[in-house]
């Protein structure tokens, strides 16, 4: 296969994100190329690297909330079609490098959908405080030590 053509994945085979998301393999399409780096002929000859392509923008499996939160979250590694790229070439097989892509999309996607909790504002306690005031006591009467002595 050329590094220009798209290979899909199997179709009706999904990839679980969360117990709320699964995304179909045909939403995914993967691009092969020559990998760099050591590896003799055999990277020379064999499209090992793998490009993983998930349209976030226009994907059905999503929700428009989902949706919103991915494009808002994973700004900075979609493009300005909101498309997502991943890609993996660590591996010399192009299997392990479509798997490696596989589960990076699964663990951006899911990192990026995951609810934050709220912070809830606390007070420091009692001793906090008591213990944050002796210690600016305790600095005040260093830095009076150091002052010169005055006479009356």
């Amino acid at each position: 296969m050329s590094p220009e053509q798209d290979a899909h994945a199997a179709p009706g085979e999904q990839i679980v994100i969360s117990e709320e998301l699964a995304i179909p393999t045909d939403e995914l399409r993967f691009r092969f190329s020559r990998a760099g780096g050591p590896g003799g002929q055999h990277v020379n000859r064999s499209e090992t690297r793998v490009e993983l392509l998930f349209d976030v923008a226009h994907s059905p499996s999503l929700t428009e909330a989902q949706r919103a939160r991915l494009l808002h979250r994973l700004a900075n590694v979609i493009d300005g079609g909101g498309v997502l790229r991943v890609v993996a070439a660590s591996a010399r097989s192009q299997l392990a490098n479509r798997q490696a892509a596989l589960e990076r999309l699964r663990e951006l996607l899911r990192a990026a959908l995951r609810q934050r909790k709220r912070r809830l504002p606390t007070r420091p306690g009692l001793a906090a405080q008591q213990a944050r005031l002796e210690a600016k006591r305790a600095r005040s009467r260093i830095k009076q030590a150091r002052r010169p002595v005055q006479e009356e």
